[in-house]
């Protein structure tokens, strides 16, 4: 396994950067759960937008560990609540979503007064990219 590189963190930008779909598991009672959520790549994690009292954000708090998978590439990670959408020190994440998102953000789904609506950072700890026949095997916490 190597560490992340600048060549798969292009592809990871080049891929992930932007709103993409992928896979969120988790697992409550030794069940695992699979959902698609809207998310971006930063800095070896993922952002989403979601509701903090759902069945996801009440599993990750029992059990942060996660698993992900998006366009030829699959990971592990922890599922981290930030707290809501407008605290202060969530400003640059979140204004980084209003931009990435910016084609369904503000469609009446999201209720930014709600405290409830929250942001969560997947911390990647190790994954698997394959890119143009090549497979990297990434660790993330190096």
């Amino acid at each position: 396994m190597e560490k992340l590189t600048a060549e798969t963190e292009k592809i990871m930008l080049e891929r992930f950067g932007g709103d993409k779909l992928i896979a969120l598991a988790t697992a409550a009672d030794n069940i695992p759960y699979v959902r698609t959520v809207d998310a971006f790549y930063e800095n070896k994690a993922f952002y989403v937008l979601t509701y903090g009292l759902s069945a996801k954000m009440k599993q990750i708090s029992e059990n942060p560990v996660v698993a992900i998978s998006g366009e030829w590439f699959s990971a592990h990670g922890r599922g981290v609540n930030m707290g809501y959408f407008g605290k202060p020190e969530n400003k640059a994440v979140a204004d980084k979503m209003r931009t990435v998102f910016s084609e369904w953000i503000d469609n009446g789904h999201n209720n930014f007064e709600d405290e409830n609506t929250i942001i969560l950072r997947i911390d990647l700890t190790d994954g698997v990219l394959f890119s143009q026949g090549t497979r990297y095997e990434i660790d993330f916490t190096q």
